[in-house]
Formats: C-alpha cells, sequence, structure tokens
C-alpha cells in the first residue's frame, strides 16, 4: 500500500497547477466590452451678454458612437432661452452632427452638418454642410489636440431677405485634457469664411469645465462665444456671449 501511494504522489502533483488552474478560470469575470454608445443630457442655467442679457435656462445633449474601428459618429444640440416680462428675449438653438473616419494613428477625414438658429442676431437659419481633413497633434491618454481644415457651402437666411448662398473655408481646432480621472477641461474653435465675401465670418469659440459628481452624473461650466463679422442689421452686435452651468446626466 505505502508503494501504491508512493508511485501515485507525481502523478497527484502534476493535477495541482490544472486544479488551480481551472479555479482561477471559474472566478476570473471576463471585462465588459467597452460601450458602442455614449453621451449626456443636460439642463441648467445661463448668463448671456450681447444682444441679450438674461437670466435663461438651456438643454444640451451630447452622442458618441465609437464601435472602436476607424469611424466615429458624434452629434450635439444646445437650446438657450429666456422669458421676461411675458417676453422671450433670448431663443439660441445649436445643432450639430460629425462623422470622422481614422486614416492613420493621428489623421482623419470628416464630414460635418452644424446648423444654427438665433432670431435675436437676424439669423432665421445657418446650415453649413463641409467636410476636409484633420490631424491629432497630441494624443495620449490625457490629453489630445486637433486640427481641421475644410470647404463646405452656406446657406444663410435672415428676416424679410432671400436666402443667401455662398462656398465657404472651415477650420476648426479642439483640446482635451484630463486634470483628474473625474475632472476635465474641453475646449473648441471653429471658423467660417464664406468665400462670396471673406470679411462675412462666423467664429465659434467654446471652453468648459466638467467635473463628476456621481458615476451617471457630471456637473458642467461653459463659456460660449458667437463672433459674426457681417451682421443683417447694424442695430445687431456682431458678439454674443453665454455662461452655461449644466447638469449632465451620462448615459
Amino acid at each position: 500500500m505505502k508503494r501504491n501511494v508512493m508511485s501515485s504522489f507525481p502523478r497527484l502533483l502534476l493535477l495541482v497547477p490544472v486544479l488551480a488552474a481551472a479555479a482561477q478560470a471559474q472566478t476570473q469575470v471576463p471585462a465588459a466590452p467597452p460601450p458602442v454608445y455614449t453621451g449626456a443630457f443636460g439642463v441648467g442655467f445661463a448668463l448671456t451678454g450681447g444682444n441679450t442679457d438674461t437670466k435663461t435656462f438651456n438643454l444640451t445633449f451630447d452622442l458618441t458612437r465609437d464601435p472602436k474601428t476607424k469611424n466615429v459618429f458624434k452629434a450635439n444640440a444646445l437650446y438657450l432661452r429666456a422669458d421676461a416680462a411675458g417676453e422671450t428675449n433670448a431663443d439660441r438653438l445649436l445643432l450639430g452632427i460629425r462623422d470622422e473616419y481614422k486614416i492613420s494613428n493621428r489623421a482623419f477625414v470628416y464630414g460635418a452638418l452644424p446648423y444654427m438658429r438665433d432670431p435675436f442676431k437676424d439669423i432665421s437659419y445657418l446650415i453649413n454642410p463641409n467636410g476636409g481633413i484633420g490631424y491629432k497633434l497630441i494624443a495620449t491618454d490625457r490629453a489630445t489636440f486637433s486640427t481641421t481644415g475644410g470647404a463646405g457651402a452656406v446657406w444663410e437666411k435672415n428676416p424679410d431677405a432671400d436666402v443667401q448662398t455662398s462656398g465657404t473655408i472651415n477650420l476648426g481646432q479642439g483640446f482635451t485634457y484630463k486634470i483628474s480621472e473625474t475632472a476635465s477641461i474641453n475646449q473648441g474653435f471653429t471658423a467660417l469664411w464664406k468665400t462670396s465675401d471673406f470679411s462675412d465670418a462666423l467664429y465659434h469659440t467654446s471652453v468648459a469645465l466638467v467635473a463628476s459628481i456621481t458615476k451617471k452624473a457630471q456637473l458642467k461650466v461653459e463659456f460660449i462665444d458667437d463672433f459674426k463679422n457681417v451682421t443683417p442689421n447694424p442695430s445687431v452686435k456682431k458678439n454674443d456671449t453665454a455662461f452655461i452651468t449644466s447638469f449632465l446626466f451620462k448615459f
């Protein structure tokens, strides 16, 4: 019997790593794949200055579809509105969709369709489909810095005037920086020049600080500046600013 036990001992030793590996495989839970769709919906208040000096409320929306391949789709919206003494004195809507296709680790091509409506700037609507190429000058886990350049067309409708149509030259720039695991700074700039009149330009600048409150909630403080060099009416100011505080709910 002693001889049988001793002869079986080497085989038992061989079974130890096999049993250990099986136990580890049972306890390990495979990591969940990253979500294809991410985004946030926000609501908050804003202080505006320029053509309107009011307290307003705002609604924001951001959506990104990133299947972790070469193609990324983005959509965003911002609505500002204010009512005082029974009258609306701020009513601005910004919409945008954008599709990017990566051609290298840093270079990409894009197509975009921004939309703007601002009655207090005498813009019934402004649509600017455009496309071009972009390059990421910085691309790390903590910071990204990209520039874009392209061309397109614009349709602008002003009250009591025909639709103006023109080609456009478009430039853009974006920067993000993670201050920590729960806070980040986002900055963006876009420029549009009409080829029919290069002095007729539209510039949009935004700077935002985003901080997590909970796993699904964030606080966003953002400054937005829209500058149009040529206005439909001399009484309309060229520059409009908005200081926005929003509570975001991620999905």
